[in-house]
């Protein structure tokens, strides 16, 4: 009994150190496992982090990649500029030096040939001195001739003037005309010297004038193309306001053509004369002839007076002393031709005297720049 029991205790032993060994096994597998979850974890969280820093590394190159590109493309432009702005500059400067060069050769060309032709004129004076000079030595060797001729000497063939003779009468005659000769090339040389200072003077002048004659010349000039442009913007206005009054002209006989239609009353207690050819009543201010119809606009579309009545076919512009009267471009369909209305016989008129009627309402009339629509007046009809 006693060995089963000790034979019960050794298996029951060797049972509890198999499970405590089972234990101890399953205790260190778990341990490795999840050891092995964990280094899986941060793997894989290290691989993620890693991916996050490669894209986030290869953007911000990328955008630094760009905005140097972005800056190299804004140099090269910025350095294009520049160098087209020196290039165009110095163009510039070559060109303005060409043209000074051109003109400095075109002065000195200039005065080369005032100094060739101040030197021809002055051998030109010269010859003419000269010239002079031996008419007068042959004038004086004929007046010797014919001194000698009446004191009944020999008369010797003279020498000629454009030859020296080297034969002198006598050492006085010869200093006497080297004396002369001297003095009179001495008279020359002041004569020259003056010539060449008025010439100098004249020279100046002249200059100053021509610079003078240009600047007024450059001045007239500036004030005419300020006069063409101004007569340009009056031609302009002129034109703007005819086609203005002449839209208004349309509009006022299309009124007139649509109003006159109409039965009109009298908005005046002015005695008027009625037309024979019409039975309606008409505004003051107007006598129909027998073969003729005028129109007037009623007294309640009037808005503002106008110091007269206006025809529809006819325009006047005052002037300083006269009026120009100009027809309009439109044709009228009508057969009748319109006439300027008679105003009625004032009360106050006198006999022998013609005073201007009070003007009857119209419609206005639009006034564009300085150019007024007036229309001519007749004399008032006697009572």
């Amino acid at each position: 009994v006693k060995s089963k029991v000790k034979a019960s205790e050794h298996v029951l032993f060797i049972f509890l150190q198999q499970a405590r060994a089972e234990q101890e096994e399953e205790f260190i597998s778990n341990t490795l496992f999840k050891k092995i979850q964990a280094l899986q974890k941060e793997k894989e969280t290290l691989a993620v982090n890693y991916e996050k820093e490669e894209e986030f590394l290869t953007n911000d190159l990328s955008r630094k990649l760009m905005q140097l590109q972005h800056e190299k493309a804004e140099l090269e432009q910025h350095l294009e500029q520049e160098q087209e702005f020196q290039v165009n500059k110095l163009m510039k400067k070559i060109k303005k030096l060409e043209n000074d060069t051109i003109s400095k050769q075109l002065t000195l060309e200039q005065l080369r040939r005032e100094k060739i032709d101040l030197e021809n004129t002055l051998e030109q004076e010269q010859e003419a001195l000269v010239n002079r000079l031996w008419k007068r030595m042959d004038k004086l060797e004929a007046e010797k001739r014919i001194l000698q001729e009446k004191l009944d000497q020999p008369v010797s063939a003279p020498p000629s003037p454009r030859e020296v003779s080297m034969e002198i009468d006598s050492p006085e005659n010869m200093m006497r005309h080297i004396r002369f000769l001297k003095s009179e090339v001495e008279r020359l040389k002041r004569s020259l010297r003056t010539t060449e200072l008025q010439h100098t003077e004249k020279r100046a002048q002249y200059i100053e004038e021509e610079r003078q004659m240009r600047e007024e010349n450059i001045r007239l000039q500036r004030k005419l193309q300020r006069e063409m442009e101004r007569r340009e913007a009056l031609c302009r206005q002129l034109s703007e306001s005819e086609s203005s009054l002449e839209m208004d002209d349309e509009r006022y006989f299309n009124e007139m053509s649509a109003q006159g239609l109409r039965a009109r009353t009298v908005s005046s207690p002015i005695p008027y004369t009625p037309s024979p050819s019409s039975s309606r009543p008409i505004s003051p201010g107007l006598s129909y002839a027998s073969h003729t119809v005028g129109f007037t606009p009623p007294a309640t579309l009037s808005r503002a007076p106008l110091p007269h009545y206006t025809s529809p076919g006819l325009h006047i512009h005052p002037g300083p002393s006269h009026a120009v009267q100009r027809p309009s471009p439109r044709r009228s369909t009508s057969p009748d031709k319109f006439k300027r209305p008679t105003p009625p016989p004032s009360p106050n008129t006198h006999s022998g005297a013609h005073h201007p009627p009070p003007p009857p309402p119209a419609q206005p009339m639009v006034q564009s720049g300085s150019s007024h629509s007036v229309t001519s007046q007749n004399p008032p009809s006697q009572p």
